[in-house]
Formats: C-alpha cells, sequence, structure tokens
C-alpha cells in the first residue's frame, strides 16, 4: 500500500487549511493530534513556542 493509511489521513478544515498564498497550514487539532512541538514557530501551535526566544509560553 503506498500513502497514508486510512487513520493517518489528513482532513483538510480539520486538520489543515490552505492560506490566501496557498500554503498549507496545520491546525491546532492537527498539532495535538502528532503529540509534540516541532519548534518551528506555527501559527496555531498549542504548544506555546516562540520562535524569538527559543522558549515555550505555556
Amino acid at each position: 500500500m503506498i500513502g497514508q493509511s486510512n487513520e493517518n489521513k489528513l482532513i483538510e478544515g480539520e486538520d489543515f487549511y490552505y492560506t490566501a498564498e496557498g500554503y498549507k497550514c496545520f491546525t491546532e487539532k492537527y498539532h495535538l493530534k502528532r503529540g509534540y512541538c516541532c519548534k518551528s514557530g506555527c501559527r496555531h501551535c498549542p504548544y506555546g513556542y516562540d520562535k524569538k526566544t527559543g522558549t515555550n509560553k505555556k
């Protein structure tokens, strides 16, 4: 089987959306499902990571 299994499939509008510029933006729900912070300064980071200071706010 090629690709993602059914349980790992991303759902548009729930796990991500496309920005006006055409980029895929992951939602807070997706980040929580993933289970860890990637420390990339994501727009919807539920872990409170601040890319400028390199620390977590929460």
